[in-house]
């Protein structure tokens, strides 16, 4: 085959490949506007459900998802202090990631992995959960980190710390079917959230890591230590007003 032969018919490929990145690049770009549009909307309106809400709902075929929206004015300090105090006590303070705690959870988990422990760490902010919360599912892959990332800085650009919190303490899960400080409250205490007490609170915050495993086992003596722990935080971190 000659070079001229060779070269007509390398042409409509690189063709193709040329015009196929191009879409992909358009089909990516116009995914973090589809993002960003959702977060400004977000700023305004309180979201029915997550991504994270209908992914458990469809893997509870048999449990109706429990969720009750709270306004920020409506919620007792208490749980806001636990849960800054459990999740990410610099949360007044950053734009959203701490890559100092990245870094220790990624060298933490990548020792974990060669000694074969499937116990892992995370290094997210709380920002970062409501990205991943409100977007995204629970599958772990550098991609998606990286598109929780994105989301983060979105956030934090648009929306006040305040309304940060606001969404994250009504969209996390609290239990296996259990979302949301409102629902949370009345499922385990039987008290609106703006009734909850510092142990109460605390006792809520720890559920945050493992909802799933650690809402099965509320007053477990695991659990009891790690919300003396809150409680002994909670006077130290700061709230946004």
């Amino acid at each position: 085959m000659t070079d001229i032969a060779q070269a007509i018919i390398d042409r409509p490929f690189r063709t193709c490949l040329w015009y196929s990145c191009i879409g992909l690049v358009a089909i990516l770009f116009a995914y973090q506007i589809f993002l960003f549009s959702n977060v400004v909307l977000y700023a305004l309106v309180n979201p029915s459900s997550t991504a994270f809400m209908r992914y458990q709902s469809s893997q509870l075929k048999d449990k109706e998802i429990l969720f009750q929206w709270v306004d920020y004015a409506k919620m007792s300090n208490s749980i806001k202090r636990a849960v800054i105090a459990s999740e990410d006590s610099g949360f007044t303070e950053h734009f959203g990631v701490e890559w100092g705690y990245i870094k220790k959870a990624f060298q933490y988990n990548l020792r974990q992995s060669e000694n074969q422990n499937p116990r892992i760490r995370g290094g997210s902010t709380l920002t970062q959960q409501l990205a991943k919360n409100l977007f995204l599912s629970p599958s772990r892959s550098y991609l998606r980190k990286a598109q929780e990332l994105i989301i983060t800085y979105m956030l934090e650009t648009i929306l006040s710390k305040k309304r940060i919190l606001e969404l994250y303490l009504n969209t996390s899960q609290f239990g296996e079917s259990v979302f949301g400080i409102g629902a949370a409250s009345q499922f385990y205490f039987k008290k609106p959230a703006q009734m909850l007490s510092n142990a109460e609170a605390a006792r809520l915050a720890v559920l945050l890591p493992n909802p799933d495993d650690y809402g099965r086992r509320f007053r477990s003596a695991y659990l009891n230590r790690r919300t003396s722990i809150i409680l002994r935080r909670m006077p130290l971190v700061e709230i946004p007003k």
